[in-house]
Parts: structure tokens; sequence; C-alpha cells
């Protein structure tokens, strides 16, 4: 199968959403299709908007059997694919990390966001999602077949067993480690804060993860830390190669990322693998991952006082600490692999292509990832759709 993968800016952008991308890309090309990444620039969300009705077409009208898009570049996308349609029948399948419009934004804006990826999806023919919470936030919008292909975390896959977790929890200071991009969505500078009412002794904080993303809000944290007084407990160490990083995540006792929303969160398996409990909020689809209380625990978004109540418990009772990170590590070995949720995705590639015009499938590879929707309202609505795109073919 010819696959054509659209992205925004380098593939090999560090974040979680860019290594879904190439280790699904990666897994399609091992089972023997061919992968063309189409980079689109990465313009401001308004330029995105106009660029997506000016841009040349050319590439990707290419003899590609089905269009994957990363959902993240939707501005430029819904209309792009609008042009699409009117040279081309290519199915299209949005690959859906979160929406943005599933984030906290001021009211309007937050409609603005919600109205322009509705029109996006109402372009493409199914969906790849990364988590159940994420697949009810697109169908929510459009009732689109689906698949639910999780993101792994075993990038690592380390060898560390129940001893191991158990000596490292009961020895020196709590060691957390946050991970991701410092960006707002993140929401590091709580963390700081909920740490910074710790008495100093008890915790020492690394942070791994780009600064170049949104250097004022670096600032912001930067001030935070200063404010707190607690800079000689907290390292800022930037964005790490894996061998680095690896060796954070094995030094530490807790992966702390309070973020104000995850479509999933791969970096809590990434924790989890080495044996760490997870710290992390009830918005989005970490509470797929986080089981509160056995593999980690969920606060409200921007609940200081919660967050530093959580790791002082953790601080206190090690015995608590070493059993939490041996159900984490537990908990990441029954997750499926890279390689698993990739071959899910080819199936599900294979019928979008295959069924093209039929009417009689649930748009599920069979490991139940289905849309849940109702089948001929789903269908009367995909025929709904065809009669504004130019007659494309059609996926049930």
């Amino acid at each position: 199968m010819n696959v054509g993968f659209v992205v925004y800016g380098d593939i090999e952008t560090t974040s979680g959403g860019f290594l879904y991308d190439r280790k699904l890309i990666e897994g399609l090309r091992e089972r023997g299709d061919t992968v063309q990444i189409l980079e689109l620039p990465w313009p401001s969300y308004p330029r995105g908007l106009y660029e997506g009705f000016v841009a040349r077409l050319d590439r990707f009208v290419a003899s590609f059997d089905v269009l994957l898009q990363d959902e993240l570049a939707h501005p430029t996308l819904w209309g792009l694919n609008a042009r699409l349609r009117r040279r081309c029948d290519v199915p299209i399948v949005s690959v859906v990390h979160h929406l943005r419009c599933s984030e906290a934004h001021p009211r309007p804006e937050r409609a603005c966001y919600r109205a322009v990826e509705r029109r996006y999806l109402e372009t493409v023919d199914a969906a790849v999602c990364n988590s159940v919470f994420t697949r009810e936030s697109v169908t929510d919008l459009v009732p689109l077949p689906t698949v639910i292909a999780p993101p792994a975390g075993n990038r690592f896959d380390p060898a560390i067993n129940a001893d191991a977790i158990t000596t490292r929890a009961h020895h020196g200071p709590l060691e957390v480690c946050f991970l991701g991009s410092i960006v707002p969505r993140k929401n590091l500078h709580t963390l700081i804060e909920g740490l910074a009412r710790l008495p100093d002794e008890r915790w020492r904080l690394r942070v791994v993860g780009d600064t170049g993303v949104d250097p004022s809000y670096v600032r912001r944290v930067r001030q935070v830390v200063t404010r707190s007084g607690v800079g000689d407990r907290v390292s800022m160490l930037g964005a790490l190669g894996d061998d680095a990083l690896a060796g954070v995540l094995r030094g530490s006792h807790l992966l702390a990322i309070p973020s104000i929303h995850e479509g999933f969160g791969i970096a809590y398996l990434e924790g989890m693998s080495f044996g760490l409990p997870a710290l992390a909020t009830t918005a989005g689809g970490a509470r797929e991952v986080v089981a509160h209380g056995e593999t980690g625990y969920l606060c409200s978004p921007g609940d200081v006082e919660g967050i530093s109540r959580r790791i002082r418990a953790l601080a206190d009772d090690r015995e608590s600490l070493a059993e939490m990170g041996v159900a984490a590590r537990e908990r990441y070995e029954a997750h499926p692999t890279w390689a698993e949720s990739a071959t899910r995705v080819g199936r599900f590639l294979d019928r979008v292509v295959s069924e093209t015009g039929r009417e009689d499938t649930n748009g599920d590879d069979g490991d139940g990832g289905d849309s849940k929707n109702d089948e001929h309202g789903r269908n009367a609505n995909r025929r709904d759709r065809r009669r504004h795109t130019g007659g494309r073919r059609a996926l049930a």
C-alpha cells in the first residue's frame, strides 16, 4: 500500500505526538507499505486557515492508496482537503492525538476551534485515535469510523524488576521527574508550586523537555522557581537524547506531569516502564493510563494543594511508593507495544482502502475499537457528506 503522511513541521520534532507519528510510519514500513512524508510549513493558526485554500496540490495528488494526516495540521488541511476532493478520490484518514477544542481555552476561542475542527473532520473518511477519550471527542463532532491505537511506552523497555524498584523507593530524597515540552498545557509551574510547600530535604525535581517552544512560559516557570526559593532543588535539563533520558528516569522515584489536558500521555507509560508511579490530572486521556491510588495519583488540573499532598504522601510512605512503582511496571508490561498498535492501524487502513464504497462495515478491525455509533445514522451522515465533497467514495 502506498501511503502519504501529512504533518506540520519536522517529523523528527521531539514530542509525544511526533513520536507516535514516527512509530506508526515505522510500523507501516515494516509490514511492507511505502510511506511518503509530506511536511507542511508550521504557520500561525490564522495563516494556516488561509494557506489551505492557496497551497499547491501537486504533491498531494500522487498515486497514494490512502492519505494519512496528523490532525495537528487541521487549520491548513481543512481547505486543502476540500480542494483535493475535486482533484482525486483517495481515502483520507486523520491521526488524532487530541483536539485543540478539548483543551482549556476561553469560551469564544474554544468555540472557534470546535467549529474549525468539525469542518476539518467532515473532510476525512475515518480517524485513528490514541485513546477512548480522544475517540469520544472526535465522534462528538463528526460520527466517523474510528480505530483506537494507543501509544506505547516501550521506547526504552528497561530491564528492571520488583526488587530493584522496591530498593530504589527506600533510598534518598524523593526524586521527581517532569517530562514534556515546557508549554502552558503541561502545567509545570503548578508542580513547582506544589513541591515548594514540602520541606526542602524531602525532594528534588529534574525537568526534561524542550524550552524553545514557548520562551515566555519558560520565563514564567523560572520566575516561579526563583520566587519559591527552590532553585537549588530544581534542575532544568532541556531536551535530552534517549540514553540521557533513560538515566534520569532510572534514577527517579516519581514521574509528575500535571497537564491541563492530555489526549493520552506517552510519557506516563515510559515512566512506568522504569517502575515510576505517575502524578497526572483528571483532564483527558491520562485516566486511561493512571489508576488512582494504584499506579499513581490523579489530581484536578491546577490543584496545587492536591499535588503537594500526594507527593508528600509518597515521600513519607516509601512502602506505598514501592508498591505503586511495582504496579506501574506491571501496567506497562500489560500495555500494547508500538508494533501491536501499528499493526492495528495497518489492518484498519486496509479496510478503509478495500471497503471504500461499501455500507456494511463498522469501521473497526474487530478488536473493540469501533466508534460505537449507530450504523444506519453513520452511513447516512457519510452519504450526505459525499454530496458535498465531489461524490467521493464512502467507508461506512
